[in-house]
């Protein structure tokens, strides 16, 4: 009886140790899947990571947008020239007291556009000026710190992938380049020029150099901010997409030499040649806005043969209306003798143009195998 009370007592204890090894392992392994389902759940870069970085790029291809803006409206008031010298961090604070306005004012001066343009200029009229470059000067400056001090908590965070480590890199070093060059341009319109008595202009080489860098930032972060948004839309590959593919870059290409031309027109002075004649460089830039016009009309015609998806038809339309509306304004500031609120909104409208070409070209990308 004994033996066989050992026995069964045998037999249940092992059983139940048995169940219990076995509960063990699986509660084991069901923390360890969940350990693991976490790990891939906050695994970075992942989709979440990406529309943040896309949403920061899109909002400093904005603030660009706004340092355009302000530097075309800098040109037309024809306040670039007020500010003589360049620091980083000591001019972010303008003059306070009347002290130092007045020896502001004296420095200004002794350049050549108050001795020979606005030699009856009075200092409040100076003071406009000097706060619309101050301004300009400024946003460029809060440009920078919306590229580098993001880019640095998302590096450490680690939301980029190798190839997007490239990218920002390469952004951010523009940012700080377009700076320079920025400053670079308005001593073009510092320096003493004897021989010539004509009104001092910054370079119009210089200007189209400082216009050109900050469309092709622009045009960048938004590309870049764009591409992680939104996923690239699926069409079937037929020989009318990869031609409407070809003629949306194109067309891209050409809206955004047409753009950077306005940079001649603002910044033109006399001479003989293609980009120095006042004249000459109206009509160049009057050609490529019709050739612009025709060519968005004829993407827009050739569209309506190729099966896509409605977002990237609402593209192509809205990029379609936006250039007959851009004409309109570029007609409206020569007949009204280029006023300034006319010549602003035109010129803001290139840009708003750039953008729909480049939401356009987004909607066409392929999809990556």
């Amino acid at each position: 009886v004994c033996l066989v009370q050992t026995c069964v007592c045998g037999c249940v204890c092992g059983n139940l140790q048995l169940r219990l090894f076995r509960r063990n392992q699986g509660t084991i392994a069901a923390e360890a899947g969940a350990t693991c389902g976490s790990a891939t759940a906050t695994a970075v870069p992942n989709a979440a990571t990406n529309r943040i970085v896309g949403r920061w790029l899109v909002g400093c291809s904005g603030l660009v947008i706004g340092a355009v803006v302000l530097g075309g409206v800098t040109r037309l008031t024809e306040s670039g020239l007020s500010m003589v010298d360049w620091h980083l961090v000591r001019e972010m604070k303008p003059p306070q007291t009347q002290e130092e306005w007045e020896a502001e004012f004296s420095k200004y001066q002794q350049f050549p556009e108050f001795k020979i343009l606005n030699h009856n200029m009075t200092l409040p009229e100076f003071k406009f000026i000097f706060y619309m470059e101050w301004g300009h000067r400024m946003w460029g400056r809060l440009v920078g710190l919306s590229y580098i001090l993001p880019a640095i908590y998302f590096w450490r965070k680690g939301y980029f992938t190798r190839s997007m480590k490239g990218k920002v890199l390469g952004l951010c070093g523009f940012v700080f380049f377009q700076g320079l060059l920025g400053w670079y341009m308005v001593k073009s319109g510092l320096e003493e020029k004897p021989e010539s008595h004509d009104i001092p202009r910054v370079s119009q080489y210089r200007l189209c150099a400082h216009l050109g860098s900050a469309l092709l930032l622009y045009c960048a972060s938004l590309w870049t901010g764009l591409t992680l948004l939104q996923s690239p839309q699926k069409m079937i590959e037929t020989k009318h997409l990869m031609l409407l593919r070809k003629f949306a870059k194109g067309t891209g290409a050409l809206v955004f030499i047409t753009a950077l031309s306005g940079a001649f027109v603002a910044g033109l002075d006399a001479g003989l040649n293609f980009f120095e004649n006042p004249t000459t460089v109206q009509f160049d830039h009057r050609i490529l806005g019709i050739s612009t016009l025709a060519a968005i009309t004829s993407l827009y015609l050739f569209s309506r043969k190729v099966m896509l998806p409605k977002r990237a038809k609402i593209a192509i339309s809205l990029l379609t209306a936006m250039a007959y509306g851009q004409v309109a304004l570029g007609i409206s500031t020569l007949l009204l003798y280029v006023p300034t609120p006319i010549a602003a909104t035109h010129q803001s409208g290139s840009l708003a143009l750039l953008s729909l070409a480049i939401w356009v070209l987004a909607e066409l990308r392929k999809v990556p195998k």
